[in-house]
């Protein structure tokens, strides 16, 4: 059998879900578990005033910044706020993955992926894709995180979900995939008070991820 090699910047929603039978579901009892949980989170007043900073930052530039600039400048430093790097997983930046899923071969470079591992990444458990401007988005961001998604899961092998995040400009997305369903959160704008939901949210991702890996 002829394997296709396709990478994650040229999937396209419907490309995956008619390839790899996914259904979108509009609720995903794994999904509102995990923005539920952002109710057990607390945060002292240096983490908002972080946010804040980091928040005044990014309302001034997002309109000219490019994707790498987006990352540099606001992604990254509220993800290092939430600190991901632990003893059992870490979060890795840049690096390859890649899984062989009947006749395809999805391979591609996540903008972060939280991973067991210490040199490279082992297994995954979360994808975040796609830094793109507001008003100039190119490609199918749902389409290229579901890519990585899938090949997290494929890495996995079992019937845990797999976890996503995919910002364009403003606004970020929370995903699950789980078996051959998928399911997309409301937008969260971080340019308004809904940071520290982001923000919350990020981090009872961290507890989900210390669950699965005690």
């Amino acid at each position: 059998m002829e394997t296709n090699k396709i990478k994650f910047s040229d999937c396209k929603s419907e490309y995956i879900e008619d390839t790899f039978k996914l259904n979108r579901l509009l609720e995903h009892k794994s999904l509102s578990a995990w923005i539920a949980k952002k109710k057990t989170i607390e945060f002292d007043s240096i983490d908002e005033g972080a946010l804040i900073k980091f928040q005044k930052i990014s309302n001034r530039n997002i309109h000219t910044w490019n994707e790498q600039e987006l990352n540099k400048y606001f992604i990254g430093p509220v993800l290092t706020l939430v600190n991901f790097n632990t003893s059992k997983f870490k979060i890795f930046a840049n690096r390859e993955i890649s899984a062989t899923i009947g006749d395809v071969e999805l391979y591609g470079i996540p903008d972060e992926l939280i991973a067991t591992g210490i040199y490279r990444p082992k297994l995954p458990f979360f994808c975040l894709n796609e830094y793109k401007k507001q008003e100039d988005s190119r490609g199918d961001a749902t389409g290229q995180a579901l890519a990585a998604m899938l090949v997290a899961q494929k890495k996995n092998n079992n019937d845990k979900p797999i976890y996503g995040i995919y910002v364009v400009g403003k606004f970020w997305h929370f995903m699950i995939l789980k078996d051959k369903q998928y399911a997309i959160s409301k937008s969260y704008a971080a340019d308004d008070e809904e940071i520290f939901e982001i923000y919350k949210i990020l981090k009872a991702l961290k507890k989900i991820i210390i669950e699965l890996t005690n």
